[in-house]
């Protein structure tokens, strides 16, 4: 009998890989294939002991555990590890040409609440005031009319309103609006704050041990589409807040942070509805055409 199949240190990964062979599913036996190189090859590197990889499985069984309809443990600790960011950005390549994507997160809901241009979000009243406004455009810069404008932020304490129902009202620091005929569209709001990932469970017991921190920097978060148009999921970030250089889910890119200055005009503010002096959040948006997404992107 042939030994040369046998499992050995020296060829693990390749007698694996080589019982995906057969896979019917071309894809599912590249994936695979590499999947067992990497991996065999973390454990050679790093010379994993039993007792390492014990406490590795029961971490990845109580993060299985945690998980249910309203949390994701698994894409949280993909989100720490930047995974999450990695491929979002490999399947949104922009080449430079439109505005840059980043992760959903866990807190958009399915339909936010239609707005009129003009409108106030926060249905509570609290925080900085602020006029958020901007363009949506295409890649020659021509105005997409009627682009979906879909966004929702933390309040000023930090929080979205599907984790305080019983504090903030439902749809609060959310709304869908509609690009004018010029592709703009402006609301009022306030500034987002900085905050805490949920760090109770498996994820936050690894940001501890490895002495990080479970922050993420303030922004708003925008989902922007057109017919013919290629959608974004992206976040505008708060250019003077906190932790901007360590994002917890490594979401941050240059291109996406923006100065949020204060007005103080008592005429304005009044002429806006927002109390003064207020700040201001311009967010200009760019889209691909869908016949011009960039080679490498599905």
């Amino acid at each position: 009998m042939s030994t040369s199949g046998l499992f050995s240190e020296e060829h693990s990964a390749e007698v694996v890989a080589a019982s995906f062979a057969d896979t019917p599913d071309p894809r599912l036996r590249q994936v695979l294939t590499s999947l067992v190189h990497h991996l065999h090859a973390f454990v050679k590197d790093v010379e994993l002991t039993e007792e390492e990889w014990a406490v590795a499985i029961d971490f990845l069984t109580r993060t299985g555990q945690l998980s249910d309809e309203v949390r994701q443990e698994f894409i949280l600790l993909s989100d720490v590890l930047g995974v999450s960011m990695l491929v979002e950005t490999i399947n949104h390549r922009s080449g430079g040409t439109a505005t840059e994507s980043t992760v959903l997160g866990p807190f958009h809901v399915v339909e936010s609440p239609p707005r009129a241009l003009g409108d106030d979000i926060a249905l509570d009243g609290k925080g900085v005031p602020c006029l958020v406004s901007g363009r949506v455009t295409g890649p020659g810069g021509e105005p997409l009319a009627g682009a979906s404008v879909d966004v929702w932020q933390t309040n000023e304490d930090g929080f979205y309103d599907v984790q305080q129902p019983d504090v903030q009202p439902a749809g609060n620091l959310r709304g869908m609006f509609t690009a004018d005929g010029d592709g703009r569209f402006w609301f009022r709001s306030v500034v987002p704050r900085y905050y805490p990932i949920p760090d109770d469970g498996p994820v936050g017991q690894l940001l501890a041990a490895t002495g990080r921190h479970p922050y993420r920097p303030a922004h708003l978060h925008v989902i922007v589409a057109a017919p013919g148009h290629r959608t974004v999921t992206t976040h505008v970030f708060v250019a003077d807040s906190p932790y901007l250089g360590s994002d917890a889910v490594f979401g941050v890119k240059e291109s996406l942070v923006r100065e949020v200055p204060e007005v103080d005009d008592p005429a304005r503010a009044a002429e806006l509805g927002l109390a003064n002096p207020f700040r201001t959040l311009t967010v200009d948006l760019s889209l691909l055409r869908d016949d011009r997404v960039q080679p490498g992107a599905p």
